[in-house]
């Protein structure tokens, strides 16, 4: 079952359950899904879902901090349930020691020697690493990989 399938279904249990905020949840993934097929023009394959589930967590990230700059606690724990919610769909999220050997053997693969090479090297990372690793992190080891 692809994840578009498995968003429909946990929708429809989430609707049979009366779990009206994680049904929302579903909904809001759901029409985010659809907005960017229809953007596009595509069909969503699981990398494409990956990367619209990765777009809201950031996206509830960045209102939780605002959230909770102003005082919102309700406001921010709502955004912390979707996050929960959401992630249940990203593929299983890959240990520190796994993400430092992509990036070693990326630098020595691309030959990188210095801060200018980042790119040569993000590009041989972030297909490797999308959807399982945090690519902020992964952006920030690349570079003082690069720098030491």
């Amino acid at each position: 079952m692809n994840l578009r399938d498995r968003v429909n279904e946990d929708m429809k249990t989430a609707m049979k359950a009366r779990e009206a905020d994680r049904l929302g949840t579903l909904r809001l993934l759901l029409a985010a899904m659809k907005q960017r097929e229809v953007d596009e023009r595509i069909t969503l394959d699981d990398a494409g879902v990956i990367a619209v589930v990765e777009k809201m967590i950031k996206q509830r990230k960045d209102s939780i901090a605002q959230y909770e700059k102003a005082a919102r606690q309700d406001l921010a724990d709502k955004e912390k349930f979707e996050i929960t919610v959401i992630e249940a769909y990203l593929p299983q999220q890959l240990s520190q020691a796994e993400i430092d050997a992509i990036v070693a053997e990326a630098i020595a693969s691309t030959g990188a020697k210095g801060a200018a090479d980042m790119g040569k090297v993000m590009g041989v990372v972030k297909p490797r690493l999308a959807g399982r690793a945090d690519m902020g992190k992964v952006s920030g080891l690349v570079k003082a990989n690069l720098a030491g």
